[in-house]
């Protein structure tokens, strides 16, 4: 090495130490909440297949959820980009960082409570069984024996359906006959209308309002229980954008404290749930 640059390195060693030595750090990395402000612009991933939460209608993204998103935009005074993703590519979208935070319905349980931060509820899923209207062979969960029940691939139902064929099998009976997967939920009442499948295991929010608007042809049968405490739904953010996590939470809290929310709720599902401060995380969530 010669002799300048050796006394270059000596410099730098010395800075560094002292640097070290009077508590100077480096400036800390741009959080994802700093940069949307600074950019001008939030980008989300949603699932616009999830009625009344979020769907397409006239071109358009709308539902419960969008209005919720429109006041969150607006308090963070930025353009929104809003993506439309399938259900499969939402969650590890988010971690992959290919947007800023999940705009769509994501039911809490304690295995994505390890992985992702959830905000405050937006709505109570307490799973519940559909089936089509008039079919008598199913009137209560346990009727379940031999059929065949439908759901959304890699959701929160999928493994309350699972659970649930088990449960018919220990309580002595032959369990499901099949248990569909489908890539959206809406794929779910088509099979089911056709009868493709003989129930749908969803959340309650979803499925009533579907029950409202088709009478004719669905209609409800009983809550299923899946052994679980945690049944709100809500978004997600990065575990290490609590900052962002927290000031969503915010706005929803403020929505629901001055009744915005539960005018939506009213707007959208045609009766309200209400939206807890706490108890609705598995312990040790972010």
């Amino acid at each position: 090495m010669k002799p300048d640059t050796l006394g270059r390195a000596s410099l730098l060693a010395l800075v560094a130490v002292a640097a070290v030595s009077f508590g100077v750090r480096p400036a800390a990395a741009e959080t994802t909440l700093e940069h949307i402000r600074a950019s001008g612009v939030v980008t989300v991933g949603t699932e616009a297949a999830f009625p009344p939460f979020e769907f397409v209608e006239d071109g358009e993204i709308v539902g419960y959820g969008k209005d919720i998103l429109t006041e969150v935009v607006a308090a963070l005074g930025v353009e929104l980009e809003q993506l439309d993703l399938p259900w499969q590519g939402i969650l590890p979208g988010v971690l992959a960082g290919k947007f800023d935070f999940v705009a769509t319905t994501v039911s809490i349980n304690e295995e994505r409570a390890k992985r992702y931060a959830y905000t405050l509820p937006i709505a109570n899923g307490q799973p519940y069984l559909m089936k089509r209207r008039g079919d008598a062979s199913i009137g209560s969960v346990a009727d379940m024996n031999g059929k065949v029940l439908g759901t959304q691939l890699a959701s929160s139902a999928e493994p309350i359906a699972r659970t649930l064929d088990g449960e018919l099998k220990a309580a002595g009976g032959s369990g499901l006959a099949d248990l569909k997967l489908y890539t959206a939920y809406t794929d779910t009442y088509v099979a089911l209308a056709t009868g493709e499948i003989d129930a749908v295991v969803q959340s309650l929010p979803n499925l009533a309002v579907l029950v409202k608007e088709r009478p004719e042809v669905f209609e409800l049968v009983a809550p299923v229980e899946s052994g679980v405490n945690y049944t709100y739904m809500a978004w997600v953010t990065r575990p290490d954008d609590l900052d962002l996590r927290d000031f969503l939470s915010g706005v929803i809290r403020a929505m629901r404290d001055d009744g915005r929310l539960y005018a939506l709720q009213d707007k959208w599902f045609g009766f309200r749930m209400e939206i807890p401060d706490d108890g609705y995380l598995p312990p040790g969530s972010f």
